[in-house]
């Protein structure tokens, strides 16, 4: 072996001995090799640095090892010699760290056998030191004692215990007595039994006389059940036991219902009860004598609800109230529904609810669980809040539309949740009443127009002028308050009558006057009076409703006298011939114009023609100028007036005329028109009648801008003659004159007869006018709105216009008669003119000026302006909680034209005390308001925006929705010493402070406390801050840095919770006292105050050891010493372990009394089934009770 190779780093193979005893060469078991020659030894690798000859391996070892024990000395002095300076422990370390690389290093080079390590040994071996050298040149600690007394304690374990004994900590903790007892649960298949597990309401009424109540059994067949009922009346209980005969007649109605395809389903038994109450599941029990588990459930049987009206009078007139009232009788809360009918249509529903008169109901609340009642035992339990309430509603609404009026009850639902539909009872045609029959359901009247009545066409200054022994109807003008035609039904009136010789001079009624009533069927004429006098109206009414007199209500009834006539003549002469041309009648007339009369007049071998004078005046002429000769005979026959209109025979007067004419030759216009209109371009015809002996010469000239075009027209045989004109090519006005005719009789006759001809100098023209400068308005929506129109040409003028922005409808044609007129519209859109025509001719449109469009007004509208304090959620603004008593406002934006009136609806939600409601006012004079949040109540605010208006629209609460903002505002946080002017101690050298100062806080935690400390003898205080108190309950403890001795005053300052609110302190609020003094102290190593038997109680002292620690341990006052800072006690047995004084060496006469109170508890112990064990068989789903007595404190946790 000594011949294999070896690797530089192996350990060097061990010298071997001869042995000699063998009797043989020693080298004879081995192969030989060629002894090295001298030469070749000098450079062999492996030979170490000193030869083996000079010093051989085992003593370069053991050199090597005396040396590194040197080194080892000599860190150990410079660790003990070594201060405090950390420059001195970094020389020192980077010393020994370099001494050390050196050695190891330096180590292989000597190749002495079993040291020429690896590298990677050397490494590991410098990485050693090094950590070394740190911990000793650093002064890094080494536990040595703890692991020290962890090996001592394998072999022994005592420690001092609070009696002062000293125990083994491991008979402590564990116990074997600890845990004792087993049950053995054998789970038999489930069962269950629930009453009415759907929560089911229940009612009956004289129809419905029982209900039958679902009893859920679930994989149990029960032999006994037993029903606790109590009375909602008595509030008394009773049982009702369902024996197995009665269950196995249930059994059956129940197979008979239709089957689940689940066969393990629950199976229903259908109990019925007659009587209401409280029904509870009190006992199930099995085929197998064992109880069922039942829930807890309880079911409510009550009065079915109902309700009914109070039917009043089916008449009503416009302003009266409806008054009437709903009867509800049922069990509270109740919601009742009624729906209005107006002429048959629906006009709204209405919903009320009455909440029960007894605040202890558990109807009002939505319940969790199925129990009404929340004790086990219903005895004596008071359930009064179920009895069925009857409460009456008064319906007063004002009646302000006139039509048939219905009010019909749809619904009542009872706090049970039963509910009686009448408006399906409706709809199937099952009459209009429930089957309750508790009264009617429905209430029908029919609101009146009131009537109104005034004279038409006659008052005090315009009498009535009736004929001699005639009547005449009262001009009565009969309407309504909602309509201008009365209702058709009869109506009664009352007038006083004078007769006219008893009318006061003043035209009021004398002495004599009377009162008189005529009654007037619809379709009748009127009343007839014919006796003169003052009539005056004192009152309508119409069948249902009294009604108003309006003015006019006097008239004056007169007779005035009969028409008379008498006539004059004298004869017209023709100058021409000297023959008579006619008769001037001069005519002289009584009475009351206007005046007819009535004559005939007949030519020679002719026939007789009437004729007929109208006349206004009293004295008038009568030209009786015939236009054929010959002999003409005139008589009178009739005359009327304006009040006689039955005309008066004049034969008795004998009132005719006679004559022979022969009249000259004449000239007229057939159109009496006196202006003629034509457009520029056009000719003008006109007729002309000729009057004399054919054949006929006319003279006629055209006259125009003082120019004269003088016509004649010859040999005219007929009598009617067609004159036309030339194109009249100049606009303005034309004269047309009649200069001449002569006939026959060569007579030439001149004339003056004349007419007018306008032609218009241009086409009529039609533009939209502008207002304030443009072709645009904005207008009140639904308002009308007066377009300008401004028109050229002839009155009147025919316009036709549309809406733009209505395709669909047709054109509009309109007449207008002014130049500058307006067309009124009731839309928005954009109105376009189509055409235009004026009295003559057609004309254009101005392209220019041929639209206006109309817009509306924006309606007033509020936008509460959102920020990051401020956001909208759902359907309202919540803004960020304040604190009472801080200024706080939102930002509200409107769109309208300021200034806005606003209504809002304050409503507060205080945290203590009831709520309330107030609306308030404001106006803004531009588009921006700020609204002062109310914050001197905390509490939950509301503010509903329920009312806008501004300056062109009023509040419609149909196109308005309200804007609602809530806002929190929390109470101001309070802070006060819960003892205050108490003087607290302290020792001066007690690092934990002495007593605490308990402080109780109000306000949402946590909370943030600034505590002033005062010193007697300085006047400038310190400040204590203490943020994150999570509890409104905290015992301050006064840092040790900010105490001195003597006495200081503890006040606080100010507080903070966690809303932000704050509180500042008055400089005069009660205050603390804390006296310092040199004692020793004790501190509790932990803060918790709880311990259990077999943990390590630890306290830290503060003082010159060694120290008296007293303290009491069940009952017992107890001393004990320490010779240290520490002071530890094993919990051994539970009880309150109380330190009650500390002295130390300087302070054996000062005592430094405090209190830190340990609970110590016992180990939780577990005893099952009294500690032995127990079989229990119980249902598969059920319950078994399983006894855990539990020692120690609760609440306990086990598995």
């Amino acid at each position: 072996m000594n011949g294999t190779p070896r690797l530089r780093s192996a350990y060097p193979s061990t010298p071997q001995k001869v042995n000699e005893n063998n009797g043989g060469d020693a080298s004879a078991s081995l192969p030989r090799v060629p002894l090295p020659t001298l030469a070749s030894s000098q450079q062999d690798p492996q030979a170490p640095l000193i030869p083996f000859n000079l010093v051989d391996g085992p003593q370069q070892r053991l050199y090597v090892a005396f040396f590194y024990l040197g080194l080892t000395v000599w860190r150990l002095c410079d660790y003990y010699g070594l201060v405090s300076d950390e420059t001195d422990s970094l020389w020192l370390f980077m010393k020994w760290v370099a001494i050390d690389s050196i050695f190891l290093y330096g180590l292989p080079g000597l190749k002495i056998p079993w040291l020429q390590w690896s590298s990677t040994a050397i490494t590991m071996l410098f990485l050693g030191h090094a950590i070394f050298d740190a911990v000793l040149m650093f002064r890094i600690p080494i536990p040595l004692e703890a692991w020290l007394i962890a090996f001592t304690r394998i072999f022994y374990d005592r420690e001092l215990a609070v009696s002062e004994r000293r125990v083994k900590p491991a008979n402590v903790l564990h116990n074997s007595s600890l845990i004792l007892g087993k049950q053995i649960i054998h789970i038999l298949p489930e069962g269950s039994a629930t009453l009415n597990p759907n929560r089911t309401a229940f009612c009956i009424d004289n129809f419905i006389t029982s209900a039958n109540l679902p009893i859920q059994l679930n994989q149990t067949n029960p032999i006994l059940i037993e029903l606790l009922r109590v009375d909602l009346d008595t509030n008394l209980n009773e049982t009702i036991t369902i024996h197995a005969k009665e269950i196995r007649r249930l059994k059956k109605q129940a197979q008979k219902q239709p089957l689940d395809r689940d066969l393990g389903a629950p199976r229903y038994l259908q109990y019925p009860v007659k009587q209401t109450g409280l029904y509870r599941l009190q006992k199930v029990v099995d085929e197998s004598k064992l109880e069922v588990q039942r829930r807890l459930s309880d079911t409510l049987v009550v009065q079915c609800p109902s309700a009914h009206m109070k039917t009043v009078t089916e008449s009503k007139c416009i302003g009266d109230l409806s008054d009437f009232y709903l009867q509800v009788d049922a069990t509270p809360p109740i919601n009742v529904k009624y729906s209005k009918l107006f002429n048959g249509q629906e006009n709204g529903h209405a919903s009320l609810s009455i909440p029960p008169k007894s605040p202890i109901s558990p109807l009002i609340n939505q319940r969790s669980s199925g129990a009404l009642v929340t004790r086990e035992s219903v005895a004596n339990v008071d359930v009064s809040w179920a009895q069925s309430q009857s409460t009456r509603i008064s319906l007063n609404e004002s009646l302000s539309t006139s039509g048939r009026w219905q009010y019909l009850v749809d619904e009542v639902q009872d706090g049970c949740g039963n509910i009686v539909n009448y408006a399906n009872h409706r709809q199937a045609d099952l009459g209009k009443r429930h089957p309750t029959n508790a009264g009617p359901l429905e209430q029908r009247f029919s609101v009146h127009e009131r009537p109104r009545v005034a004279l038409r066409g006659c008052d005090s200054q315009h009498p009535l002028r009736v004929p001699k022994g005639k009547s005449i109807q009262l001009p009565l003008q009969l309407s309504s308050t909602g309509l201008d035609s009365a209702e058709q039904s009869p109506h009664r009136f009352s007038y006083l009558f004078t007769p006219l010789a008893e009318v006061l001079p003043n035209q009021e009624h004398g002495k004599a006057a009377v009162l008189e009533e005529f009654k007037l069927e619809p379709h009748a004429a009127g009343h007839e009076v014919h006796e003169p006098g003052l009539y005056t109206l004192q009152s309508v009414e119409s069948v249902y409703c009294a009604g108003d007199v309006l003015e006019p209500s006097s008239c004056l009834l007169s007779n005035p006298p009969e028409p008379t006539m008498s006539i004059e003549t004298q004869v017209i002469p023709d100058r021409c011939a000297g023959n008579s041309v006619g008769l001037l009648v001069d005519l002289d007339l009584t009475g009351t114009p206007p005046f007819r009369v009535s004559y005939t007049e007949r030519r020679s071998g002719g026939p007789v023609t009437p004729r007929t004078v109208e006349t206004h005046l009293l004295h008038t002429q009568l030209e009786l100028r015939p236009a054929h000769s010959g002999h003409y005979r005139y008589e009178f026959q009739h005359i009327s007036d304006a009040i006689y209109r039955e005309p008066r025979s004049l034969r008795d007067e004998r009132l005719s005329l006679e004559q022979d004419v022969k009249p000259p030759a004449s000239a007229r216009f057939l159109d009496a028109h006196p202006a003629r209109k034509t457009c520029i371009g056009e000719p003008v015809s006109v007729g002309v009648q000729l009057l004399g002996d054919a054949p006929w010469k006319l003279e006629y000239e055209l006259v125009h801008h003082g120019r004269r075009q003088k016509r004649k027209k010859d040999g005219i045989d007929n009598n009617i003659y067609t004159l036309s004109t030339d194109q009249l090519s100049s606009g303005g006005e034309y004269s047309l004159a009649l200069t001449a005719v002569t006939d026959k009789s060569g007579c030439r006759v001149s004339l003056e007869q004349e007419t007018k001809i306008e032609v218009a100098l241009q086409r009529p023209k039609a533009a939209f006018g502008l207002i304030e400068g443009q072709r645009t308005i904005l207008a009140l929506e639904n308002k009308k709105v007066h377009l300008p129109v401004r028109l050229q040409g002839e009155s009147p003028w025919t316009i036709q216009y549309r809406n733009l922005d209505y395709p669909g409808e047709a054109p509009t044609t309109r007449v207008f008669e002014k130049t500058n007129d307006e067309i009124e519209v009731e839309k928005a859109g954009t109105y376009e003119l189509m055409h235009v025509d004026d009295d003559t001719c057609p004309g254009n449109v101005d392209a220019v000026a041929n639209s206006f469009a109309v817009e509306w007004v924006p309606r007033p509208s509020v936008k509460v302006s959102e920020s990051a304090a401020i956001e909208l959620q759902q359907d309202r603004y919540v803004k960020k909680g304040i604190c009472e008593g801080d200024e706080d406002a939102v930002e509200i934006a409107f769109t309208g034209t300021p200034p806005f009136d606003v209504e809002y609806i304050h409503h507060v939600k205080p945290e203590r005390g009831s709520q309330s409601t107030s609306t308030k006012k404001f106006s803004a004079g531009i588009n921006l308001a700020s609204v002062r949040m109310m914050t001197t109540e905390a509490g939950s605010h509301q503010y509903k925006i329920s009312k806008l208006s501004d300056l062109a629209y009023g509040h419609d609460p149909r196109k308005f929705s309200p804007v609602v903002i809530e806002q929190r505002v929390h109470s101001t946080p309070m802070a006060t010493f819960s003892d205050g002017g108490k003087t607290y101690k302290y020792c001066k050298e007690e690092e934990a402070g002495g007593e605490n100062v308990p402080i109780s806080l109000k306000g949402s935690p946590p909370f943030h406390l600034e505590v002033e400390i005062r010193h007697h003898s300085s006047s400038k205080p310190e400040l204590v801050t203490i943020p994150n108190i999570e509890t409104r309950q905290y015992s301050l403890h006064i840092p040790h840095r900010l105490l001195a001795l003597g006495t200081h005053a503890v006040r606080i300052r100010k507080v903070r919770d966690a809303n932000g609110c704050q509180r500042r302190m008055d400089q005069g609020a009660p205050h603390v006292q804390v006296n310092v003094a040199e004692v020793p102290g004790i501190t509790a190593q932990e803060s918790r105050t709880d311990y259990c038997v077999g943990d390590r109680i630890s306290y830290t002292l503060s003082g010159s050891p060694p120290f008296n620690v007293f303290y009491t341990f069940q009952g017992q006052e107890r001393k004990a010493s320490a010779s240290t800072t520490n002071f530890r006690r094993l919990a051994e047995k539970p009880g309150e372990f109380t330190i009650t004084a500390i002295t130390d060496q300087r302070s054996v006469d000062c005592k430094a009394h405090t209190s830190i109170t340990k609970v110590i508890h016992e180990m939780p112990s577990v005893r099952v089934s009294k500690g032995r064990t127990a079989t229990v068989d119980i249902h598969e789903g059920g319950e078994a009770e399983i006894l855990f007595e539990f020692g120690g404190t609760p609440p306990f946790e086990f598995t």
